[in-house]
């Protein structure tokens, strides 16, 4: 995920601004989401190993429900998080997705086939692995958890070596993140769902048959698709298919087409400022004539208001407004349920003899880096891709073991492998050792090669 970038407003800057000044420039520097999803996954594990370990569970477990009679819901508040907050996440995700496959690294054949064929190997290899462990086992079910790669911890890693890192390293890295989500979001709606309930699908089709006609007719407001993503969420649930599934559907029907162009842009907004100037002139020239009282200041100001918003793409404007909420909400939200695992001599012992965690581990520390390279390389070879110019294949290695960091997607797909508790445990702790180690690792790794 992307960081915003927020342009300072010209003129003085107000009090509060100046006080909030350090944390806007936080929030927008790139390893900020990481910083934060670490800090909640640290504060989950303090939780769960603290005196007040037993409060952990019980918290997350908390009952909720809602709706009204026999169409009432009751769930745990880990429930409403994995299956509610998360389907924000993967409409986010779909956002991104769609961006690139229309106009980003994706766009191309030629651009996307280094990652693309990159990222079938960091899933393909991984899985192999976890399967040679725990193959023909009832933890065989386990062998998506390996697969995908957290982006926003693989780029705030990456955003930590500062300017050493090639502009190609950071797009390799970031394209073929997202040819893993594609990956994970298939592997999770085709092999992690319940039996299908067609009347569900049925309804399903027909709001994004909805969705897509309120694309094609013009309709632009995100309340609009938020009304149609609420009923295609619970049709979704209701299907059988993860319900995070649906997130990604609706953002397949975001419009991404501008409704005026870029010259009647210039155009009508030239005429709008030529107006707001002459209503600030007849401010100035009137004493008795306040900004407030000036309807032809607020006029001019409004219409630049709805040409800015008719020039951008709606795809665009969601994706940002999106940005800050899954990254230090959501994402850390996820991580403050799902990373407290409880670590014990006796719960380290029986991760360390259980091949379920060796088959994670195996998958994130060694698949990842093999498959991703590998594959990279076989591409090269066969004239099917090339090198980004000034990545070296030690950067790309590089790349590679940071693609081990799993933790958000590794951690949602344990959850739907695993109902066994226990089970589910020695999954997370894998995962968590898997990705502290390729985190620090492929750090370690590009800060030496990229000083070469």
């Amino acid at each position: 995920m992307s960081a915003r970038v927020v342009r300072p407003a010209v003129g003085r800057p107000s009090l509060i601004e100046r006080l909030l000044a350090p944390l806007h420039g936080f929030a927008s520097s790139g390893p900020a989401g990481g910083i934060v999803l670490l800090a909640a996954t640290g504060i989950a594990l303090a939780w769960a190993n603290g005196p007040w370990a037993a409060s952990y569970h019980d918290f997350w477990e908390t009952g909720v429900s809602f709706g009204i009679e026999r169409w009432r819901v009751e769930w745990s508040l880990h429930h409403l998080i994995n299956d509610g907050l998360m389907a924000v996440f993967f409409f986010f995700v779909g956002l991104e997705i769609k961006r690139e496959v229309l106009a980003g690294e994706l766009s191309s054949v030629r651009a996307a086939a280094l990652p693309m064929i990159a990222a079938l190997g960091g899933m393909v290899v991984p899985a192999t692995l976890y399967l040679l462990l725990n193959g023909g086992g009832p933890d065989a079910r386990g062998w998506g958890v390996p697969m995908a790669t957290d982006i926003a911890f693989a780029l705030g890693v990456l955003a930590l070596l500062g300017d050493r890192v090639p502009i190609g390293l950071k797009v390799f890295l970031s394209a073929f993140a997202i040819v893993d989500d594609i990956g994970a979001v298939l592997v999770i709606a085709i092999f992690y769902s319940s039996g299908i309930a067609w009347g569900a699908l049925g309804a399903t089709a027909g709001l994004l048959a909805l969705a897509a006609a309120a694309n094609a007719v013009g309709v632009r407001r995100p309340s609009a698709y938020a009304i149609i993503g609420l009923a295609l969420w619970i049709a979704v649930l209701a299907s059988g298919i993860h319900a995070t599934v649906a997130g990604v559907l609706l953002a397949m029907a975001i419009p991404v087409r501008t409704r005026i162009d870029e010259s009647l842009f210039k155009a009508e907004a030239a005429r709008a400022l030529s107006d707001f100037s002459a209503a600030a002139r007849a401010t100035a020239d009137d004493p008795d004539l306040t900004v407030l009282a000036n309807s032809a200041h607020h006029h001019a100001v409004e219409e630049l208001e709805t040409l800015c918003e008719q020039v951008q793409p709606p795809l665009i404007r969601l994706e940002h407004g999106l940005h800050g909420i899954v990254a230090f909400a959501i994402m850390p939200v996820f991580a403050l349920a799902n990373a407290g695992v409880t670590l014990s001599t006796a719960s380290i012992g029986q991760a360390a003899g259980a091949t379920l965690t060796w088959g994670i581990v195996a998958g994130l520390v060694l698949g990842k880096p093999l498959g991703i390279v590998g594959f990279a390389w076989l591409a090269t070879r066969m004239g099917a891709a090339s090198l980004p110019a000034r990545v070296s294949w030690s950067a790309i290695a590089g790349a590679g073991i940071l693609g081990g960091i799993g933790f958000t997607m590794a951690l949602f797909v344990a959850g739907l492998a695993f109902v066994d508790p226990a089970r589910l445990e020695l999954a997370k702790m894998g995962i968590l050792g898997a990705s502290a180690f390729t985190g620090v690792g492929g750090y370690l790794w590009l800060r030496h090669a990229l000083k070469r």
